[in-house]
This record gives structure tokens, C-alpha cells and sequence, in this order.
């Protein structure tokens, strides 16, 4: 008989736990095997915890159609909208470890929240969770209605100054890192009031109508800048962005303030490895893939596939800075 690979020997002492019989443990052995080996054997349930059209979505919808071709088998794309993501992430926390119910989590339902929500936060995002990869990062972009009197960020900057009440933003709910980018402008001189939105596709509709003067989102902003419908401002990146390399950052313009968002392929705790490295395969392989790419980098997103490993360590370190974004800008805590 071969001896066991390493990952095989892995999964093996996952599934015995301490204290579990050998003799029974050689039963349960070969059917758990035989469930592995099969997987995927039923649709795969994908949690999406941002509503329809919003850059979660349209990234994991582009991803899907690739990613069930290669396994061979259906995915569900279940959006469950709440909480900047903390209600869709707390059902993938809660749900069975067998790979069949996984979550597209974002900049603000993993790593943001844990920063402005350390105590109320339903979940434990370094320890509730298996990281399968993160697949693309996107730029936040200020966009602004065209009848503001401003073209830079610090003509905005000193307008926003000049109103009693501050200039209104939209963006996603308290504790997204376009709501954070809001709160970071602030410390920079800005006098910025948010507007939380849970539709961002409705504040780009209300930024166009003057509904609201300014808006934070990611680069899907970008075609209705292009068509003359809002103004755009600043990109919030560290480099200008792929797709509107016309567009300066805050950085260039004087305002040190990086905010970007990311997005990533995640299951509950103890999902099997075995089951997460087949999954992260065929992630990669979605990310791989040339029409892929391009249909991403249309949408605004940018492919920056990292492995489970280097996601793990991603997310820390995401975690520590927008903590110490929080602490420094003076944000009032959720919990």
C-alpha cells in the first residue's frame, strides 16, 4: 500500500480529531475520501454580501460562469445584502465546512469591519474562516455631480470647507473602505458628511441627479465619468489605475490618502484542504484565463490573484492598517 501524501496524511488527522477510534475511524476515512474525490457532486451555493450590480457582484458573476466549467458543476449566486457584508460573511460562517456554501467577501466584510466593530462583529474574521484566494483588487475612485464648482481634490477639498454642514459623499455602509476613504479626506482638511448606501448602484443614479454632490466607489464608476455624466476626481490608489490612466490619484494631487478595495473567494473554518485546493484551482484558472481578464478589467477590477496562504497574510495586514486608519482619523467605534 502507498504511503499517504502530505496532504493527504493532513486531511486524514483533520477528519480523526483526538480521541476517535481507529478501527472506526478507518470507516469514516473512506467515505469522507470518496466525498473529496467526487467533489463537486451538487451545486455550490456562493454568497455574494452586496446587492446585485454592485463590483462584488459583477466580479463574482464574471468568475462563475468560468469556475463552473472547470468543476463541472452548477454555482448559485446568492446575494444577502446587510451591514457592509457582515450579514452574507456571518451565513458562510455558519454554514457547513463541506464546500458547498463559500462567500465573496470584500475589503469591508473582512478586514474593514473588524477595525470599526472589534467587539459586535458576529465573527472572528482571522479564525471563522478558510481563505481560499483573493482574485482582484479595485481602486476607489471620487467622483463628483457636474454642477459642483470643483476639478481637483483640493478645489473640493476647500469647497467642502466652506459649507456649515460639510459636503454630503455617498458610499457604502459604515465600515467600507469607501466610507473610510471619506473619513481619511477628513483628516486631510476635507469637512465631508457620509451618506451610507447599500445600493451603490442607486448612489451613482443619485450623484448624476444631484440627489447627492459626491460620491466614493470603486472604478465602475469610470464609463459614466467617460460619458460626461459625473465628474471624476481623484483615483485613491497608490498608482493611477489601469483603466483610467487619465484620472490623477489623491497622492499625485498633493493628499496622501490610499484606499483601495479587494475581493476574495473564502469558506467556513475547517473546510478540508483538499476541498479548498481544488477550489483555489480552478480560481486560478479563472484568473488565467485571457477573456477573464479582460471582462475584469472592463468592469473596472484589476487581477491580483494571491493563494491561500498569501491571502491569509494579506488579510492581516489589511486589518492592521485600516485598525490604525480608524485609530488616527478619530472614527467612532460600531460596537
Amino acid at each position: 500500500m502507498n504511503k499517504p501524501t502530505k496532504g493527504r496524511r493532513n486531511f486524514l488527522i483533520q477528519t480523526l480529531g483526538n480521541g476517535t477510534a481507529i478501527a472506526a475511524g478507518s470507516t469514516i476515512l473512506g467515505a469522507a475520501w470518496a466525498n473529496v474525490n467526487a467533489y463537486p457532486t451538487k451545486p455550490i451555493r456562493l454568497i455574494v454580501p452586496f446587492s446585485a450590480g454592485s463590483a462584488t457582484d459583477i466580479m463574482t458573476r464574471i468568475l462563475v460562469q468560468h469556475i463552473a466549467g472547470t468543476l463541472k458543476q452548477e454555482f448559485v449566486v446568492d446575494n444577502r445584502v446587510g451591514a457592509a457584508g457582515a450579514v452574507g460573511a456571518d451565513m458562510a460562517r455558519r454554514a457547513t465546512p463541506d464546500g458547498y456554501t463559500l462567500v465573496m467577501d470584500a475589503a469591508s466584510s473582512h478586514s474593514t469591519l473588524a477595525a470599526l466593530r472589534p467587539k459586535s462583529l458576529p465573527y472572528n474574521i482571522l479564525t471563522d474562516f478558510t481563505s481560499i484566494g483573493r482574485a482582484c483588487t479595485s481602486a476607489n475612485m471620487i467622483a463628483v455631480n457636474n454642477d459642483l464648482p470643483v476639478k481637483n481634490l483640493k478645489e473640493l477639498i476647500a469647497y467642502s470647507r466652506q459649507l456649515p454642514k460639510g459636503l454630503s459623499y455617498a458610499a457604502g455602509g459604515s465600515g467600507a473602505s469607501n466610507h473610510l476613504a471619506g473619513q481619511i479626506l477628513n483628516l486631510h482638511g476635507a469637512n465631508l458628511v457620509h451618506v451610507p448606501y447599500t445600493n451603490l448602484g442607486q448612489a451613482v443614479i443619485d450623484t448624476i441627479s444631484g440627489t447627492v454632490p459626491m460620491l466614493i466607489y470603486t472604478v465602475s464608476l469610470l464609463p459614466f465619468i467617460r460619458q460626461g455624466r459625473i465628474r471624476g476626481i481623484a483615483t485613491l490608489s497608490d498608482k493611477r489605475a489601469t483603466q483610467a490612466p487619465e484620472l490623477p490619484t489623491a497622492v499625485e494631487q498633493g493628499v496622501p490618502v490610499i484606499a483601495n478595495s479587494w475581493f476574495g473567494l473564502f469558506g467556513p473554518a475547517k473546510l478540508p484542504l483538499p476541498i479548498r485546493d481544488v477550489l483555489y484551482e480552478a480560481l486560478r484558472d479563472a484568473m488565467n484565463d485571457t477573456d477573464v481578464r479582460r471582462k475584469l478589467l472592463d468592469a473596472g477590477l484589476e487581477p491580483a490573484l494571491l493563494n491561500p496562504a498569501e491571502t491569509d497574510a494579506f488579510v492581516v495586514r489589511d486589518i492592521a492598517m485600516w485598525k490604525d486608519v480608524v485609530e488616527r482619523a478619530k472614527i467612532p467605534l460600531l460596537d
